[in-house]
């Protein structure tokens, strides 16, 4: 695409040259076309073919090309049909702004032989700009005092379209205290007046509101509006008076901040806000802004920079008492400083901080001097000698104070040096002078964590950004060398996603969890973080944090067995001559969370023969609680709850459905509950189920006469030993072959035939259960 378009602008180039170098080309009387702004792409200007009086098979032959000013093509050929068809969709606004007429100049040039044909065409203007005023509301404050007749200038509204479809007429609404005149410039555009028809009463209109509408000269017009919010202003004809034209004040220059100076008090005879008085200073210079307050309310005048008398003695302020209306009146404030004795004698001495590593450092430079002569002229100097400095001299009368060794800021971070200075008259004298020298500070400790490992214990399902805890350090070091930043390691694992689940804040220490932590997902994790200080090189440390996952119960038990998956319902098969106790299926269920939210027990809620079964509350098997009779329904449905232990516990059932049989031979019947619960289906499924019903009896049917043939066959033998039968010729209608009920192929029962009674039926013995299974149940 991009190498198409870089063969398209030397095409250009080179179309462009041929246009301006050839101007030895006879070029054709310029013809005019006229086009509506707005119109699609692909719309017909005219037939070139025709008005060039070419054939149309001629400016395909010739490779006509239309150019125009720009870097646009507005234009393109239909080849077949000779048409000049517009290339893009024409802005009057864009092209020609409010140039009117709008004239688009361009080219066609055929080649073989070369011609030039100029042409142009006018875009004609469509209503399609609404005005626009550049606010949507205009304040006005009128006098109530204005004569008729006042105008008041408005905000103009601006429409980009020209001719009849601009701007023509401004009207407004309601018009009974004002019309609005439109006016013309001399460029024609229009503008708006306000005009006053009839006086206004603020005490009977204290404010009104006029809609400004600016209408155009389309078909249909268009039109935008403004509103017009007048507020009615009361007459003010008394202006504020001071109770004193000058004030004198003095005050101490050792003067607190906010003390009050002077109030100043003036009144006003009118009501309302016109005799609201409000105080401010007037031509103020900017050292008395800085140095005085006054309250535009009470009138105090507040001090609130430290004066200097040896500055400035004598302040000049003038103050000014102004009242709603705008009416002012004006009084002096004349403040004189007065002195105090704050200011200490002065002694030629300079110090400055020394490095704690420094050797030898110079640390202070006094002078000391004496107006007497002799002995009593000539000076002993000395310093404590428990300090780390001694004096050395430099010049006359004049000493250095240097250090004698290293320092430890950490140790002592000032000394204060008292410098004795005695002469050698009778008596002698001395003075002392006192020098506090200050040890800055190195970056050589490292910043150390309050302790060597953090753990924080965080309940899961927390709330993004929560504060789990805080990490601290502290650096002996001072200023910016003490200045600790904290921050997160990387981890040993470079697949851990620790950015995305903590962050710290820098300045604090404080540590967030950026998401929420799922104890199923992440039980606990590891994570280093550093401490590393301002100073030059930086030096830094590392501390160990350990986040727990506090487990909470956010998940409910989950039933493994039986499963509740909207499929076919179980069934478990249960013979009437089963003991109490008999196991008829187990409930397994799981649950996600960890300790006693994870502590299940299971409970029947609902069955409907209440006493026939019952549930073992901790490893949910499912017993007959008595011997079935004879009473009791064929058809069970039991509602089993398996309950946690959280705090709040969370729960889920499990329903299971049990057929008590008289024996094998009886063939399974679906619960009528279960079958309403199922989807209806189509007619042509209820068909197959009835013909495969249907099959299906015939075949057991068959099955039954067959094996009375077998059993009368065989002289009515008494059966006295009791053979397992095997795996192989038991009915797979009476076992749950899907593998999801209670009674699975990994279950063999042995039964035997008790021929020497006469009767045909089935004894359930026990079952023979592989040794595997023995051991889970066990272990359950």
């Amino acid at each position: 695409m991009k190498a198409r378009g870089e063969r398209f602008l030397r095409q250009r180039q080179v179309l462009l040259l041929f246009v301006f170098l050839g101007g030895f080309l006879a070029v054709s009387e310029s013809r005019r076309y006229s086009v509506a702004e707005e119109k699609e792409r692909g719309f017909l200007i005219a037939n070139l073919a025709k008005d060039l009086g070419l054939r149309v098979g001629e400016l395909a032959a010739r490779r006509a090309q239309a150019v125009s000013k720009g870097s646009k093509w507005h234009f393109q050929f239909n080849y077949q049909t000779g048409d000049l068809l517009l290339n893009e969709k024409l802005d009057r606004e864009e092209l020609c702004g409010p140039t009117e007429p709008c004239i688009l100049y361009f080219q066609v040039l055929l080649q073989n032989p070369l011609q030039l044909f100029t042409n142009e065409l006018q875009v004609i203007d469509v209503n399609d700009h609404s005005p626009i005023f550049l606010e949507n509301e205009m304040q006005l404050k009128i006098l109530e005092s204005s004569p008729p007749g006042t105008t008041f200038p408005l905000e103009n509204a601006e429409d980009l379209d020209v001719g009849r479809n601009s701007l023509q007429n401004y009207t407004v609404i309601p018009n009974s205290h004002f019309h609005v005149l439109t006016r013309s410039r001399r460029d024609g555009r229009k503008y708006s007046e306000l005009v006053l028809d009839k006086a206004l009463d603020r005490e009977e209109l204290p404010e009104l509101s006029l809609t400004l509408t600016a209408l155009d000269g389309g078909s249909p017009p268009r039109s935008g509006t403004a509103q017009i919010n007048i507020l009615v202003l009361d007459i003010n004809d008394n202006a504020p008076e001071f109770a004193q034209s000058l004030y004198e004040v003095q005050i101490l220059e050792n003067s607190p901040l906010n003390s009050v100076i002077v109030t100043v008090s003036a009144t006003d005879l009118d009501t309302g806000n016109f005799g609201t008085i409000a105080y401010a200073l007037s031509h103020a210079s900017e050292e008395i802004r800085k140095t005085f307050q006054l309250n535009p309310v009470t009138g105090d005048i507040q001090l609130v920079k430290y004066l200097n008398f040896e500055a400035i003695g004598t302040y000049e302020v003038d103050i000014q008492a102004k009242d709603g209306g705008g009416l002012s009146g004006k009084s002096t404030v004349i403040i004189q400083v007065v002195d105090v004795n704050d200011n200490p004698p002065e002694h030629l001495s300079v110090n400055s901080p020394v490095p704690e590593n420094s050797l030898d450092s110079a640390v202070a430079i006094f002078r000391i001097s004496d107006l007497d002569s002799g002995d009593n002229g000539r000076m002993m100097r000395s310093i404590p000698e428990d300090l780390p400095f001694l004096l050395k001299p430099s010049a006359e009368n004049f000493y250095t104070l240097v250090s004698k060794g290293a320092l430890d800021r950490e140790k002592s971070a000032q000394y204060n040096v008292t410098i004795t200075v005695t002469d050698l008259g009778t008596p002698r004298l001395k003075t002392q002078h006192n020098i506090t020298v200050w040890v800055s500070d190195v970056n050589d400790n490292a910043p150390t964590f309050t302790q060597s490992s953090y753990t924080l214990f965080v309940r899961e399902n927390n709330s993004p950004v929560l504060h789990m805890g805080s990490v601290s350090a502290t650096d002996r070091d001072s200023g910016t060398n003490a200045q600790v930043t904290y921050s997160l390691l990387p981890p040993q694992d470079p697949h851990f996603p620790l950015t995305s689940l903590v962050s710290i804040n820098a300045d604090n220490g404080h540590l967030f969890a950026l998401r929420s932590l799922d104890y199923e997902a992440l039980p606990a994790f590891e994570f280093r973080v550093g401490a590393t200080d301002a100073g030059s090189p930086a030096l830094s440390s590392e501390a160990l944090v350990r986040v727990v996952v506090v487990d909470d119960n956010d998940n409910s038990p989950f039933v493994l067995y039986p499963l509740q998956n909207g499929s076919a319902p179980f069934t478990e098969l249960v013979p009437r001559t089963a003991e109490a106790g008999y196991l008829v299926t187990k409930v397994v269920a799981v649950d996600g969370d960890s300790g006693q939210n994870a502590w299940l027990s299971y409970q029947l809620l609902k069955a409907t023969e209440p006493g026939l079964f019952s549930v073992w509350a901790h490893n949910g098997e499912v017993r007959t609680a008595r011997l079935p009779s004879e009473r009791d329904a064929v058809k069970h449905r039991l509602l089993v709850l398996v309950k946690d232990n959280g705090e709040p516990p969370m729960s889920a059932t499990v329903t299971l459905h049990v057929l008590l049989v008289g024996g094998f031979s009886q063939p399974y019947l679906p619960l009528p509950e279960v079958a309403r619960d199922e989807a209806q289906a189509d007619l042509l499924t209820v068909y197959l189920v009835i013909a495969l019903a249907s099959v299906s009896s015939l075949f057991l049917f068959s099955v039954l006469l067959f094996l009375a043939v077998w059993l009368y066959r065989r002289n009515r033998a008494a059966l006295v030993d009791c053979n397992p039968v095997p795996n192989s010729n038991f009915p797979g209608h009476l076992v749950d072959v899907r593998g999801t009920g209670t009674l699975s192929q990994s279950y063999q029962y042995e039964v035997c035939l008790m021929g020497a009674s006469g009767i045909k039926q089935f004894k359930f013995l026990k079952p023979v259960i592989p040794s595997g299974l023995v051991q889970d149940t066990e272990q359950d």
